[in-house]
């Protein structure tokens, strides 16, 4: 994990596009600041694809797809996405200008969700002091274990309820502020596989030195992982010892903070950029 002075220029001239996390990456405090807005405007006027991956919720993210310069937001740990669209939506269910896709059709979600809040109560049941995250209204295809936005749960009551997920058949990973469980296969690099094929029609996997993920969390680590122009924002010193693949490197400021220092650093000595086809 070395300093972000240290990525190569060569390296920051051939990249198209930009994955970000959003929870102590792109925020501060809960909030997106407007040093961190502008960064993201500023690398879209440069010409990069920008993309939005989390654990929040579909519902959650709605208000960010639509005002941020982003091309899409890849909620809930990749199940689904919004996305700009010009066409009034049919059912009323997103705001004029957004769309939603995924990975997983109606009857296969439903099933799911049903299960999931089973699993839900089982987790409130067992370990006490567990409690819903209070955006899980919003949520469609995960649920969400609240361990430090607003209730704090010790690192030992965490995994017990990352056990009890899993023993249940669900996926679950551990963010800044959730713990997020799930029924299927996607995870944040499934989803960035699936929406850079939906939006640009290309093969993440083929260009993926042309991509760089902005990460704070163990969440993370595959991104950090499967791309090496991976950047961890400082705060994710925190977790240095839980994680088992680290960011290749690391800004000096937290949060929104660190995420503008990277936008810096990705921009200083590229030629102005057409926009990628």
């Amino acid at each position: 994990m070395l300093p972000i002075d240290h990525w190569p220029l060569r390296d920051r001239k051939n990249i198209i596009g930009v994955f970000t996390d959003v929870d102590d990456t792109l925020t501060t405090d809960g909030a997106i600041t407007a040093d961190a807005l502008a960064a993201l405007g500023r690398l879209k006027a440069a010409g990069l694809h920008l993309i939005a991956i989390t654990g929040r919720p579909v519902g959650w993210s709605e208000p960010f797809a639509s005002s941020w310069p982003v091309d899409a937001i890849v909620a809930e740990n990749g199940s689904v996405a919004l996305v700009r669209s010009s066409a009034h939506p049919t059912d009323g269910t997103v705001p004029v200008g957004l769309r939603r896709l995924y990975q997983q059709n109606a009857t296969v979600r439903e099933a799911n969700f049903q299960r999931m809040q089973a699993v839900a109560q089982r987790v409130l049941h067992e370990v006490p002091g567990t409690t819903m995250a209070q955006d899980s209204a919003g949520r469609e295809t995960d649920i969400a274990i609240d361990h430090s936005e607003f209730v704090h749960l010790p690192a030992t009551d965490i995994a017990r309820v990352v056990r009890i997920m899993q023993a249940e058949g669900m996926a679950a990973t551990v963010s800044s502020i959730h713990i997020n469980a799930w029924f299927g296969g996607h995870n944040k690099l499934e989803g960035a596989r699936w929406i850079v094929q939906e939006l640009f029609a290309r093969d993440l996997d083929r260009e993926s030195a042309s991509w760089v993920y902005v990460g704070d969390s163990t969440n993370d680590q595959l991104m950090f992982e499967s791309f090496a122009n991976s950047i961890g924002v400082a705060n994710i010193r925190r977790f240095l010892p839980e994680l088992t693949h680290l960011p290749h490197f690391v800004t000096r400021s937290e949060r929104g903070a660190g995420f503008c220092e990277m936008a810096d650093r990705l921009l200083q000595g590229r030629a102005p950029a057409r926009a990628p086809t």
